[in-house]
C-alpha cells in the first residue's frame, strides 16, 4: 500500500518556523499591520504565491522583501530534527523511495546545501517551488510528486506541519502524518491520519498498519 515517502522540508527535516516566523512576522507589522498574525497566514506557501496575495501592484515592495528574504534565508542556521536520518534509514532499508516536497525555491535550497551538503543525498528526488503548479493549501506539488514517483496520490505517505501544507496533503488523496512541531495537537488532527511530535515518533510498521486500517 505504501509506495513513496513525501516530506515537507521545513517544521519536518529542518528545524527552521521559528526562524521564519520572526522574519515573516517582522514584515507583517511594518506593511500589513491590518492583517493578524501574518507570519502565520503566510506559513507553507511559495513565494511567488505571497506574492501573488499580498503584494500585487506593489512590485518594488515585493522586490525588496525577496531580496531580504535571500539574504536572512543566507544566514538561517538548517539544524536537522532529531530522528531523521533514522527514520529514514527504515523506509530506505524497506525500500521506500523518499523524497522532498517543498514549498522553498531553488535560492533557498541553496543556501540550505551550504550548511547541509549531504542531506539531498539521503532523498531519492527533491521537488521545489519550482516544481509545484498552485502552492500550498493546493494539492499540486503532492499530486505532481506522487505521479513524477510513479506512485497514486493513495500510495504515499505525506509528513506535514504547517495547517497549508497538511490541508495540501490531506486533499491529494495522500495518507498524512502531522507533525506537532509547529502546531499544537488539536490544530493538527483537523488534517492528520496519524499525529507525532517529530520523525523521531514515527515507526513505519505501525504506519502501514494505520494505512490499512484507512
Amino acid at each position: 500500500m505504501l509506495k513513496v515517502a513525501l516530506f515537507d522540508l521545513d517544521g519536518v527535516i529542518i528545524d527552521t518556523e521559528g526562524q521564519y516566523f520572526r522574519f515573516w512576522d517582522s514584515i507583517g507589522k511594518k506593511h500589513f499591520p491590518e492583517i493578524e498574525d501574518f507570519a502565520n497566514s503566510v506559513k507553507g506557501n511559495t513565494l511567488v504565491a505571497i506574492r501573488s496575495r499580498y503584494f500585487s501592484g506593489q512590485e518594488s515592495l515585493a522586490d525588496e522583501v525577496e531580496r531580504q528574504l535571500v539574504e536572512f534565508e543566507d544566514e538561517m542556521t538548517y539544524d536537522l530534527f532529531p530522528g531523521v536520518e533514522n527514520f529514514l534509514k527504515q523506509l530506505h532499508d524497506a525500500g521506500i523511495p523518499c523524497a522532498i516536497v517543498t514549498s522553498s525555491n531553488q535560492k533557498k535550497m541553496a543556501s540550505l546545501a551550504k550548511q547541509q551538503p549531504t542531506l539531498t543525498s539521503l532523498f531519492d528526488r527533491v521537488f521545489t517551488a519550482e516544481d509545484a503548479g498552485r502552492g500550498k493549501p493546493f494539492p499540486d506539488c503532492y499530486l505532481r510528486a506522487a505521479e513524477a514517483m510513479k506512485a497514486k496520490p493513495e500510495e504515499c505517505v505525506v509528513f506535514e506541519d504547517s495547517i497549508n501544507g497538511l490541508k495540501a496533503g490531506r486533499d491529494s488523496g495522500a495518507f498524512v502524518i502531522g507533525l506537532t512541531t509547529t502546531n499544537p495537537h488539536d490544530v493538527v488532527d483537523q488534517w492528520a491520519d496519524i499525529i507525532v511530535a517529530g520523525l523521531h515518533e514515527c515507526r513505519l510498521e505501525e504506519i502501514l498498519q494505520k494505512m490499512r486500517q484507512h
